[in-house]
């Protein structure tokens, strides 16, 4: 599949256990080498900030999305390539994946967690085809998944909806991921019913 812009959902705290942090440098770095214009929050700090430096240092391209309450307090990345204001939460999910070919999830907060169950939704209803990949690294995905299978279990979703994303352990293992993904299917609004 052809690879141009992916949208990465991470969290924002500098707080995160330093294994985290870098993870996001990295995958930050693996992107430039791949001439990935990264979309994310537009954030300075956390997991976001080390996303985009890691990327900036190494000749990438990154468009940030952030509302204007955000940058009122401080929190926007004034040096990547591309940020935009924008009016709200609402308004800012829905243009960090506006034609972005794959979605990325770094372990996060509820911010990360909300941006990723949307996306799931949404291509689970064939309004999103991109891939989905978590990078589930210490195992910081696996309750999250049991709480899918949970849902597949109990018949809130079918078995195939398990296909919506993929989970690695390395940030090395994310751009083979999106390249290797099954394409989701065109049809995919009848694809969403449980039967």
């Amino acid at each position: 599949m052809t690879l141009n812009k992916i949208c990465v959902y991470c969290g924002s705290s500098d707080q995160a256990e330093a294994a985290h942090l870098e993870a996001a440098s990295v995958l930050g770095r693996l992107m430039a080498e791949a001439g990935l214009t990264i979309v994310y929050g537009g954030g300075s700090a956390g997991s976001m900030g080390r996303l985009a430096n890691g990327a900036l240092e190494n000749g990438g391209k990154v468009t940030g999305y952030i509302p204007g309450f955000m940058v009122d307090q401080e929190w926007a990345h004034h040096g990547i390539t591309e940020l935009h204001i924008v009016e709200d939460m609402h308004q800012r999910k829905d243009k960090m994946i506006e034609g972005t070919d794959a979605v990325v999830a770094l372990p996060g907060g509820c911010g990360t967690f909300e941006e990723l169950f949307e996306t799931i939704s949404l291509k689970r209803l064939g309004l999103y085809f991109g891939p989905i990949v978590l990078l589930n690294m210490d195992g910081f995905y696996d309750s999250f998944i049991q709480l899918f299978d949970r849902c597949i279990a109990d018949r809130f979703m079918a078995p195939r909806h398990r296909d919506t994303w993929l989970a690695v352990t390395r940030p090395e293992d994310v751009i083979p991921a999106i390249r290797s993904a099954d394409p989701w299917p065109q049809d995919a609004r009848a694809f969403a019913a449980l039967r």
